[in-house]
């Protein structure tokens, strides 16, 4: 049985801010295992990043604050950890790529510095031991000419190779965790197939867990192991990647697969929008958060939020909707008609 990392229960994480409360995580659970990866998946908004940050504990205090849950690393509290022990957990135990390379990157340091310094300061390096292994870390992540590329700035490096220089960063500890935040965003198909690749090769090497934040269900398909998908701050949906993308059961998780263009499909089946807008974390309703947007609510959506149902091995979802309502509901549907379920 694999080792257990990481596992999050009931995490909550508010924004107190002068219109209100912005409840941008609710009471969401999950579970990490060494050398598995778990995508998080769902729109803009949706409290993806935020469940990230809130793991690393880099939520900024104020405006924002858990108020809920526990994290649990290897059976330690996270969240009972001071600052400067917390410090130390980031980088050496738990590592993040962020949304953007351009941005994460301090533009007045070399590459090298920046890589270097969290050598330095986890691997008890000097600064000459540190640079040599900086350059083997972009090396390894496969930018060429790694010991010149080293003392470039990072307006020098084009998209792909920032991201690549944000992995190296990020492994440059041995993390047992790395999580990505949408680490293919704006780049061209061949030089996302590469980062992946990269990512797989680093998991495989550090036999790390990973967790994958993305929009891009192709990406999630083919190299994450289960699935959390994400809804107005909530788990809607949970499970083995095969479940969920075969066997979904949530009307949310129905419409961000019937808007996937697939190429098995017949050319009639045209893409199916998902119909409104996401909601105002302000003003979230007391049930579930996709009412207004679904088409087969019922009552009780609006009013109480529904409690966890197992509906396969290891696979959950949230929903009013009776079992075979659902089954029979979604073999109704256009984009499901032709699908293995």
């Amino acid at each position: 049985m694999a080792e257990r990392l990481l596992e999050v229960t009931d995490l909550s994480t508010h924004f107190f801010t002068h219109a209100g409360v912005v409840k941008a995580v609710n009471g969401v659970s999950f579970t990490l295992d060494r050398q598995e990866t778990l995508g998080i998946v769902g729109e803009s908004g949706s409290g993806k990043t935020v469940a990230a940050l809130s793991v690393m504990r880099l939520i900024p205090d104020p405006p924002g604050k858990i108020v809920e849950g526990s994290l649990m690393l290897r059976g330690r509290d996270l969240r009972a950890l001071s600052d400067d022990e917390m410090r130390q957990v980031r980088g050496n135990d738990i590592a993040m790529i962020f949304q953007d390379p351009m941005t994460s990157l301090n533009p007045v340091f070399k590459i090298g510095d920046q890589i270097a310094e969290a050598i330095m300061l986890h691997q008890d390096k000097g600064k000459d031991e540190a640079w040599r292994l900086a350059a083997e870390l972009l090396e390894r992540v496969g930018i060429p000419d790694a010991k010149n590329r080293v003392k470039q700035y990072p307006f020098e490096f084009s998209g792909g190779m920032r991201q690549r220089a944000m992995i190296a960063m990020a492994i440059s500890c041995n993390p047992d965790i790395l999580i990505a935040d949408e680490p293919t965003t704006a780049l061209d198909v061949t030089i996302q197939a590469q980062i992946i690749d990269v990512m797989r090769e680093m998991q495989t090497q550090y036999h790390s867990g990973v967790i994958l934040i993305t929009h891009d269900l192709g990406v999630v398909a083919e190299i994450a192991d289960k699935v959390m998908v994400m809804y107005g701050g909530r788990t809607v949906e949970y499970g083995p990647v095969d479940e969920i993308y075969y066997n979904p059961h949530h009307p949310y998780t129905w419409g961000l697969l019937g808007s996937l263009p697939r190429l098995d499909l017949a050319e009639k089946h045209r893409l199916e929008p998902i119909k409104g807008q996401p909601p105002d974390l302000l003003l979230l309703p007391p049930g579930c958060p996709f009412v207004g947007r679904c088409a087969f609510e019922l009552p009780p959506c609006r009013e109480r939020w529904p409690e966890h149902e197992e509906v396969g091995p290891g696979h959950g979802v949230h929903c009013w909707i009776p079992n075979d309502q659902r089954l029979e509901t979604r073999a109704g549907l256009p984009r499901f008609k032709e699908w293995v379920a």
